[in-house]
């Protein structure tokens, strides 16, 4: 039996290493599942079942348990950044600006309070463990990641910061749903009338949202004239995908003549439909089964490379194949087809014509589900490549007698984000399957979870039962609760904002998913995932950004 003995206890072993992550993992989602006043841990239990064997004395050569680590949180940091980086600079605009004025104004506070909270005790809890009660009062575990990670650039050789983490985590998870509801009591919410707001902004609120109707030729002006000519005349973009002349149907192009009495189906962005109906004509409605060649729609999806990065206006569909785009769908929400309208792989192009013609510009996309079943690995280890190369460069700042890195977790973030906006003008395609993404982000946070508690908890509960652990939980719920009342209340009262977005805002101020399991659950509507998505990115850019800059400023 020596084999079973050396499987458990030969630290140097491989084998050992994978038994004891695959135990740890396995055990720690299981036990992350169940809930617990209707709120589950779910992969930040991982860390739990780790500090519970390296309790019992299971753990693993350090050095391997450093680069299992560190790699888990290069994964999922860079599919981090590869989600939010398409709306990370998005999120700025329109209302968005608001939202994350408020999210950086909670982040900041967080900061406030935990430093007040380290200097108030003059030093009690030391600067390091004080993050680490940080990151764990606002759930972020990138953000202790990222703290670690600076640590290491230190040369640190303290006790480990995730025991203040895992301390404050599930009061942290308590704190921030409380502090939501305690805002609703505070600010004497109705929710019926949030509801009606809601309604109301949404209908009159229409974006770019695609307009489809049958318009008649009315203007006398318009005679004569080229399609060309009524878009630079009208100053709007507007696609026609099928005109009635004449009893013959047809696909115009820009050289399609006007006459008065033409009839046509026009797709625009809503909330410009008003002037085209205001200068073409009336909305009608129209029987297109008198048409010569029979017209087909259908949604095509890019799955071509060579197009990826591409503008509609590029590919000439209309002078070239007879076809008309109309709208692309992209992550599940139809986009008007300007000309300038960027394509990506990914996107799902609703094109009119002919059925042959509709045949040509399907191989021209590519529209092969197959191709998108496959990862591009290649972009992903080329972000990593040239996200660790970023976070390995020195900064160096005023006053700071180490340079500044943004290390294993800032630079693969910051490299994965502007990937996700702009690859595509690096002809890179960034797009990877929703599930593709959630599989390596699981995998590398539940890595990153397991070897924090196989190496923290040895110590642990000494820790918390002899030295500073009940400490560590109210400090954590302090800096939980403080800035989100404070912020949450503001936000309300001040900037007049919808409850439902702002337990969304709350939610994604501290990127936690149960608190926006419980705001999804009292709205009947989706005002919650719109503000948690808003404020996400950059709040999850500042959470792991913050929490190193904390460490290399203020414990160098």
């Amino acid at each position: 039996m020596d084999w079973l003995q050396s499987l458990f206890t030969d630290v140097n072993s491989i084998a050992h290493i994978v038994l004891l992550y695959s135990f740890v993992i396995a055990i720690g989602v299981l036990l992350g599942k169940i809930k617990f006043f209707g709120v589950s841990l779910g992969v930040t239990f991982v860390l739990f079942a780790g500090i519970v064997c390296g309790h019992f004395g299971f753990t693993g050569n350090t050095q391997i348990l450093n680069f299992i680590q560190d790699f888990g949180l290069i994964l999922f940091v860079f599919c981090i950044g590869l989600q939010v980086g398409p709306s990370f600079f998005t999120s700025f605009k329109q209302g968005g600006v608001t939202m994350n004025l408020v999210a950086v104004g909670i982040v900041m506070l967080n900061i406030v309070v935990a430093l007040g909270l380290y200097y108030g005790m003059s030093g009690r809890i030391e600067l390091p463990m004080m993050v680490g009660i940080l990151c764990g009062a606002v759930t972020n575990t990138p953000g202790l990641g990222a703290a670690n990670e600076a640590l290491n650039q230190l040369g640190y050789d303290g006790p480990q910061i995730a025991m203040g983490y895992a301390c404050a985590y599930p009061l942290g998870v308590l704190g921030i749903i409380g502090s939501i509801i305690l805002v609703r009591l505070l600010c004497r919410v109705n929710l019926k009338q949030e509801e009606e707001d809601i309604a109301r902004q949404e209908a009159a609120n229409p974006h770019l949202t695609p307009k489809m109707m049958h318009l008649e030729v009315r203007n006398e002006a318009l005679n004569g004239k080229t399609l060309f000519q009524v878009k630079s005349f009208l100053g709007r973009d507007f696609v026609i995908s099928r005109i009635l002349q004449d009893g013959h149907v047809s696909i115009p192009t820009r050289d399609t003549v006007f006459h008065v009495g033409d009839q046509m189906f026009v797709v625009c962005a809503e909330e410009d439909a008003e002037a085209i109906i205001a200068f073409i004509g009336p909305i009608i409605k129209v029987d297109w089964e008198k048409q010569d060649v029979p017209m087909v729609s259908r949604r095509i999806l890019v799955t071509k490379d060579s197009v990826n990065g591409k503008q509609l206006g590029q590919l000439h569909f209309s002078s070239i194949h007879g076809v008309n785009v109309t709208r692309v769908n992209r992550s599940g929400m139809d986009i008007f087809a300007s000309r300038d309208l960027t394509l990506q792989v990914g996107d799902r192009v609703m094109v009119v014509g002919p059925q042959d013609a509709v045949e040509r510009v399907a191989n021209v996309l590519g529209n092969s589900l197959k191709r998108l079943d496959h990862p591009n690995i290649v972009t992903i280890f080329v972000g990593i490549f040239l996200g660790i190369l970023f976070g390995s460069l020195p900064i160096a700042f005023p006053g700071i007698p180490t340079p500044v890195k943004l290390g294993l977790a800032g630079g693969p973030l910051i490299v994965a984000i502007l990937m996700g906006r702009f690859g595509y003008k690096l002809k890179l395609v960034t797009y990877t399957t929703m599930s593709a993404n959630l599989m390596l982000r699981e995998i590398g946070i539940a890595l990153f979870l397991a070897s924090v508690g196989i190496k923290a908890g040895a110590n642990f509960v000494q820790t918390v039962v002899e030295g500073d652990g009940l400490l560590y939980v109210g400090c954590g719920f302090l800096i939980t609760i403080i800035p989100l009342i404070i912020m949450g209340v503001f936000a309300r009262r001040y900037y007049k904002m919808n409850y439902f977005k702002l337990m969304g805002l709350m939610a994604g101020a501290t990127t936690d998913p149960p608190a926006l399991a419980y705001a999804n659950q009292i709205a009947n509507n989706n005002a919650p995932a719109v503000g948690y998505s808003t404020v996400y990115p950059v709040t999850m850019f500042l959470r792991i950004l913050t929490a190193q800059l904390l460490i290399l400023i203020l414990a160098s």
